[in-house]
């Protein structure tokens, strides 16, 4: 094992790589051990999803906490979101195997500390590697315990929480779990609500027969599209394989995003508690911090990234944060993202309006955005620079990559932290000038 071949792994805020190829059960066992010998706490909590080099990820991880004398408590099959539940309502680390979206021959491990605390390249995870690249610990004078534990049951009673279950009226939702993790929660939750629900590809199927658990592209989101319109449903819902992130289409089957679901959330999170802060990172839309200040609240705004919404949610104490990307953090669930709470509140939020979700979010609907476009170029610092200089009647800031704002258009260009690539956000007031300024700002970028 090489420096290279863990560079090729150990990413910004995770483990991930192909099975066994660049992540195998040897490799795991040390990282499982470096983790409990990192973390120097008694128990670690482990779960992972259902992808197939899952189980014998999950015996070799066990194997290395336990090598260092620390109790391993396993949760089985969880989503990513359960995991940060238990870490939190248990005060313990915990890992989680997953690669999310990635196809299935990927796999990955994602970290907490106690109270869901985030793992990242700022905090722990090169202290990690760096146990891992030292080599095998020496042996503990004891081995560590196993324990099962379920805790499914106080998970559904916890995201029942943000929504008051006995004023909803019926809905009829379509939800496309695409065979990952969310075919293990979303229906234990849904069974709990005035829901009637229509729910493709339930079964936990690691090999992803019917699509990739990848909502954000608009081709897996076509046959919850196609349930949407063939039952008449009140909304769908798109969860990735390790369900922790969202995305929604209305009864129209039209595309709801991010940014839109988080200014939805964030209005119901500040009619619960008037003037809190909100959290939301810097490519959502102008419709986020609008929709908080007009709803009496602050918003806050941040860099991309789960590990600086938490952070800036602890040091502020914002109730909830945001990200284009499907992500949604709530103070009371531990400051973690969570696809599915994110879900419940929407569907609390569509009840209390009695009127259809396009109706309900007509007002959000102000701006047109270009999603995030990717760029390879061999001097990401300098295409900034070019930016910078064209744009320079622009309003500027380098808080994440840099911004540029104007009073009808705005643009984000900041760089991948793992590859030679420069990603680039805009939003307009109007469809023809999000065209011309993004076709401007690319050719700056690859010209």
């Amino acid at each position: 094992m090489t420096v290279r071949d863990l560079d090729r792994i150990f990413k910004a805020y995770d483990v991930r790589g192909v099975v066994p190829d660049e992540l195998d059960a040897d490799l795991a066992r040390r990282i499982g051990a470096a983790f409990a010998e990192w973390t120097g706490l008694t128990s670690v909590l482990l779960g992972r999803d259902a992808r197939l080099s899952s189980p014998e990820l999950a015996t070799a991880i066990t194997d290395g906490v336990r090598s260092r004398g620390t109790d391993l408590i396993d949760l089985g099959l969880a989503s990513t979101d359960l995991v940060y539940f238990a870490s939190g309502s248990l005060d313990l680390p915990a890992i989680m195997i997953t690669a999310s979206h990635n196809p299935k021959d990927y796999n990955g491990l994602k970290f907490c500390l106690p109270g869901a605390r985030p793992v990242g390249e700022e905090s722990g995870l090169l202290e990690i590697r760096a146990i891992v690249e030292r080599g095998d610990l020496p042996p503990a004078p004891s081995e560590g315990r196993l324990e099962h534990r379920d805790l499914l049951d106080a998970y559904v009673e916890h995201v029942l929480t943000f929504v008051d279950v006995a004023s909803m009226r019926p809905l009829k939702v379509a939800a496309d779990t695409a065979n990952g993790m969310g075919g293990l929660v979303v229906p234990a939750v849904m069974a709990r609500l005035p829901v009637t629900l229509h729910h493709l590809y339930a079964e936990l199927d690691g090999t992803f027969p019917n699509h990739p658990a990848d909502p954000i592209d608009p081709e897996n989101q076509r046959d919850l599209k196609a349930a949407v319109r063939q039952h008449g449903c009140d909304v769908g819902l798109a969860f990735d394989g390790d369900a922790d992130r969202v995305f929604l289409v209305d009864e129209l089957a039209e595309d709801v995003s991010g940014s839109i679901l988080t200014a939805l959330v964030a209005r119901a999170m500040l009619r619960k508690e008037p003037g809190a802060k909100v959290v939301h990172n810097l490519i959502c839309s102008w419709i986020v911090p609008e929709t908080i200040r007009a709803e009496g609240g602050i918003p806050v705004r941040t860099r991309v990234g789960h590990s600086f919404i938490k952070q800036v949610m602890a040091e502020t104490g914002a109730i909830f944060g945001g990200e284009h990307s499907g992500h949604y953090y709530f103070r009371e669930n531990y400051r973690a993202d969570s696809g599915l709470i994110a879900a419940v509140v929407a569907l609390g939020e569509l009840s209390a309006a009695d009127r259809p979700l396009s109706e309900l979010l007509a007002p959000f609907r102000k701006y047109f955005d270009s999603g995030e476009i990717n760029s390879r170029v061999d001097d990401q610092g300098g295409r900034i620079e070019r930016v910078a200089e064209a744009l320079a009647d622009g309003k500027q800031d380098r808080l994440d990559g840099l911004t540029v704002e104007y009073s009808d258009w705005w643009c984000n260009v900041r760089p991948s932290n793992t590859e030679p690539l420069l990603r680039l956000n805009v939003e307009a007031t109007t469809e023809e000038l999000l065209a011309t300024q993004t076709a401007r700002v690319l050719d700056l970028i690859r010209s």
